[in-house]
């Protein structure tokens, strides 16, 4: 799940260069899909690196992951964190004036939080996978779990509506293995509404 929660990121980084490479400016209607899908992209980003402090840097610390690495995903999450409030800024700017100043700001500032993100998603890969895959059955992994699952349904909806909007089967494949597919219809199909409505229109134009 971890890595399927990755390649959403991946995803969405690459859709946002995309749309920005060809981003028309003036182009109002645009600027708000754009605008709704950085809102989403953003606090799924930020939930899931403090998640990560919070919860998953503990039970990985408990079956053998050392401090200094753990401290060391922190400090890309610094250089993360910093990155994107630079494009959290220009995006907004875009969302205002919607300018080709301001459209090849964002492209920039989306481009550099592409490019520590993907670098921090790398290692973080290399470094902890073998580590989830080792040690799934162990008490503080299946805590871990529990904790990551306390969410409301609201959010739960948003979350997988969004992680499943463009996965690839391996992806859908993953996430079906973790959450019972009836379970999963009702979190999109009912709760994932918001996010069908409001981000999704950006990605299918």
């Amino acid at each position: 799940m971890n890595k399927v929660i990755h390649g959403a990121f991946r995803r969405d980084l690459d859709r946002f260069e995309g749309a920005l490479t060809t981003f028309s400016p003036g182009d109002a209607r645009r600027a708000t899909q754009l605008g709704a899908a950085w809102d989403n992209f953003d606090r799924q980003l930020v939930d899931h690196h403090e998640g990560e402090h919070d919860i998953a840097w503990p039970a990985l610390e408990q079956v053998g992951v050392a401090k200094e690495t753990l401290a060391q995903l922190d400090a890309e999450h610094a250089v993360m964190a910093e990155a994107l409030g630079t494009a959290r800024s220009a995006m907004l700017a875009l969302r205002t004036s919607r300018g080709s100043g301001e459209a090849e700001s964002a492209l920039n500032a989306l481009r550099r939080l592409r490019e520590v993100t993907v670098t921090h998603l790398d290692h973080e890969e290399q470094a902890l996978e073998p580590v989830y895959l080792q040690s799934q059955d162990s008490a503080p992994i299946k805590a871990m779990g529990r904790q990551f699952a306390k969410v409301s349904p609201l959010r739960g909806g948003q979350f997988f509506a969004w992680l499943t909007d463009g996965a690839s089967q391996q992806e859908k494949e993953a996430i079906g293995a973790t959450v019972p597919g009836p379970v999963l219809a009702i979190m999109v199909g009912l709760f994932g509404r918001s996010y069908r409505k409001r981000v999704a229109p950006a990605w299918q134009s």
